[in-house]
C-alpha cells in the first residue's frame, strides 16, 4: 500500500501542477487581449455636428473632383478660397456669397465670397472639428476589435475604438435601429477597398454613423460607403465610388466621378 502511494502521489503532484500551469496561462493571455466580441446592442448619443450639418462636403484646404461626379447638397471650403475648389466649373451667383456647378444640387461656398459666407462657413468649420473632439472622447465599448479589419463583418451599434488604422476588404454590415448609434474612433487610417459596400440593416441610419479618423480615408473605386467622415486630414474617393453621408476633412476632399448624398 504504501508502496502504490509513492507511484499515485507524485503523479497527482504533477498532473495539478500542470493543471495550475495551464489555468495560469490561460488567465494572462485573456488579461494581455484587447479583443472584445460585439455582445449586443449599446446605446450611445450621436455626435452634434452644428453648423456643419448644412453642408454633405466640408474642407479646410480645398476639394477637387473629376467630370462625372454627383454630389446632392452644399459644399464648403473655408479657410481656403475658391481657387481650391476644382473641377466643378463654378459659376458665380449674382449675390457673390455662393457659386453652383452643373455636378452640384446645392450651393457651393468659399472663404472670399462675400458676407455672410465667411462667417457661416467659420461656425461650420469650427462645429466639424468640435465634433471631431467629442468623437473621439467617447468611452470606448469594443478596443481593437477583429484587430482593426472589418472585412465581411455584422456590427451592432456602440463605440469601437482602434489604435491603429482599420481595413474594410469586403462588406460591411451595420445592424441596428433607426436610434442606434456607431462611432468609430479610428487613430490610424481608414481604407476601403474597391467595389465594396456597407449595408445597413434593421433601420440604422446613415446620420448615426460617425467615421472619427486621424490619418488619410481612402475608399476604392466602384465602393459604396456610409456614415459621417470627421478626418483630421484628407478625404480621397475611388472612381465611380458614393457615400450616402457626408464628408468633412480638416484638409482636402478629392473626389473622382463620385456619387455623394447628403442622410
Amino acid at each position: 500500500m504504501n508502496f502504490l502511494r509513492k507511484i499515485i502521489q507524485p503523479k497527482m503532484m504533477i498532473f495539478a501542477l500542470l493543471i495550475i500551469s495551464v489555468l495560469f496561462v490561460t488567465a494572462c493571455s485573456t488579461s494581455q487581449s484587447t479583443t472584445v466580441e460585439p455582445i449586443g446592442v449599446v446605446k450611445s448619443d450621436t455626435v452634434v455636428i452644428g453648423g456643419a450639418q448644412d453642408f454633405v462636403i466640408l474642407a479646410e484646404s480645398g476639394v477637387s473632383t473629376t467630370a462625372g461626379s454627383v454630389i446632392t447638397g452644399d459644399i464648403g471650403v473655408s479657410p481656403s478660397v475658391a481657387t481650391y475648389i476644382t473641377g466643378f466649373g463654378l459659376i458665380m451667383d449674382s449675390t457673390g456669397t455662393f457659386a453652383t456647378s452643373s455636378l452640384v444640387t446645392g450651393k457651393i461656398y468659399a472663404a472670399d465670397y462675400t458676407s455672410p459666407t465667411l462667417t457661416t462657413l467659420t461656425t461650420a468649420i469650427a462645429d466639424m472639428r468640435t465634433a471631431y473632439t467629442n468623437a473621439a472622447g467617447r468611452a470606448a465599448n469594443y478596443n481593437e476589435l477583429y484587430s482593426g479589419d472589418l472585412s465581411e463583418k455584422t456590427l451592432t451599434s456602440g463605440v469601437y475604438k482602434f489604435g491603429t488604422s482599420v481595413l474594410i476588404n469586403k462588406d460591411l454590415t451595420l445592424s441596428g435601429s433607426s436610434t442606434d448609434v456607431w462611432i468609430f474612433q479610428i487613430a490610424g487610417g481608414l481604407t476601403m477597398a474597391s467595389d465594396i459596400k456597407i449595408t445597413l440593416k434593421g433601420g440604422a441610419q446613415v446620420k448615426n454613423i460617425i467615421w472619427q479618423v486621424a490619418d488619410t480615408v481612402a475608399i476604392g473605386s466602384g465602393s459604396d460607403f456610409a456614415g459621417i467622415v470627421l478626418a483630421m486630414t484628407d478625404i480621397s474617393m475611388g472612381t465611380n465610388s458614393s457615400i450616402r453621408g457626408r464628408l468633412f476633412a480638416q484638409t482636402a476632399v478629392n473626389l473622382d466621378a463620385t456619387t455623394v448624398v447628403k442622410p
